[in-house]
């Protein structure tokens, strides 16, 4: 049963789904980390596969940028495919002036200013949740791989080029957002809306503050201890 942006059948899709944002990235993933990798979709160039990960069968896709697009991807995912559960593995920029590249944010909660909850469902609500039992396992197994995390608040916004530096201040110390994406506030709207689960593990890719950040390659290929620990717990529910 395809759709406008996927050509997958229901059947080529698996329960579990780990969703990078960027479609090279889950190229990257599949070759890299799944057994028997199948593409089963490239409608716009958005690659999807279907593979095994120790055993278990797991479909990685990309979900382009912003709500917009998460919104699509996710809700196809879970309404046309019965996806049972994403996990989103991305990049962020920092807030918080101790975080550091490459460390490892699993998100506890979202905050943003879009409409997309509003249009998608009339709902109100500009902080949401990824479900507590997934983000708990994610956290846990970051500590198991002893890698470099931390727990917390992140902002989604709907612009990558911000210009209202003045809010900062209001987004990191008020609101207490760690770091900002583009397509969190999304998925977990959408996944509680559809009663499905979802969580999000970011790697900190740009630090604004101190002008540094990981080039559009390392961006691609340099996230695979988050990714290993986002498929040890999506491995769980495959």
């Amino acid at each position: 049963m395809a759709t406008a942006h996927n050509r997958a059948q229901k059947e080529e899709v698996a329960k579990a789904v780990l969703m990078p944002g960027d479609p090279l990235r889950a190229q990257y993933i599949a070759q890299k980390f799944l057994t028997n990798a199948v593409l089963i979709n490239d409608v716009r160039n958005m690659f999807a596969y279907t593979g095994t990960y120790k055993g278990k069968r797991i479909t990685v896709m990309g979900s382009g940028m912003g709500c917009g697009s998460m919104g699509i991807y996710s809700h196809e995912l879970f309404y046309k495919y019965d996806c049972e559960v994403i996990i989103r593995a991305g990049s962020c920029g920092a807030y918080a002036d101790d975080l550091q590249l490459k460390e490892i944010i699993i998100a506890d909660s979202c905050y943003s200013e879009s409409t997309y909850a509003q249009t998608y469902s009339g709902s109100l609500e500009h902080i949401v949740y990824p479900d507590k039992e997934l983000s708990d396992q994610l956290y846990a197994c970051a500590l198991a791989h002893q890698a470099n995390s931390r727990k917390g608040r992140i902002h989604t916004s709907d612009c990558f080029y911000h210009q209202l530096k003045e809010d900062l201040h209001d987004l990191c110390d008020v609101k207490g957002c760690l770091g900002v994406d583009m397509e969190s506030f999304a998925l977990f709207h959408t996944a509680a809306f559809t009663d499905k689960k979802a969580a999000t593990l970011l790697t900190v890719s740009d630090l604004p503050a101190r002008k540094e950040k990981l080039s559009s390659e390392e961006r691609e290929r340099s996230f695979d201890e988050m990714i290993e620990i986002a498929l040890d717990v999506l491995w769980k529910y495959a």
